[in-house]
């Protein structure tokens, strides 16, 4: 399940469109999801994943939010 998550956002992150660029978080939040995944597994990699998408708004301070 694990690698099928990762192709999939991998397939996400192929593909050219705008809202890419509207990340204000380094790593993307693309990135971030699929780290979280492989470091902590699918569940938890996910719930990470969710949680860092609801604080993804253009009035974030801290951009700079690696995975801990």
């Amino acid at each position: 399940m694990k690698k099928i998550l990762i192709k999939m956002i991998n397939m996400y992150q192929g593909i050219p469109f705008k809202s890419h660029n509207s990340c204000v978080f380094l790593p993307t939040c693309s990135e971030y999801t699929k780290e979280a995944i492989t470091k902590y597994g699918t569940l938890i990699g996910i719930y990470k994943g969710i949680l860092r998408i609801i604080r993804c708004h253009p009035w974030q301070k801290d951009h700079y939010n690696p995975l801990k």
